[in-house]
């Protein structure tokens, strides 16, 4: 049982981090724009060349 003195705060921790990028990659406008990747991957651009 004295193992959970250690694994709570370290959960938590890992917890807040992950939150913590999450809300980081929201600000940054990492998921606008969720439709263009899947298109650019389909498009040929080889033409353009």
């Amino acid at each position: 049982m004295s193992i959970l003195i250690y694994l709570i705060p370290i959960a938590l921790t890992l917890g807040l981090v992950g939150l913590v990028a999450f809300f980081w990659a929201m600000r940054n406008g990492q998921f606008e724009d969720l439709d263009g990747a899947a298109h650019r991957m389909l498009r040929d651009d080889e033409d353009e060349i």
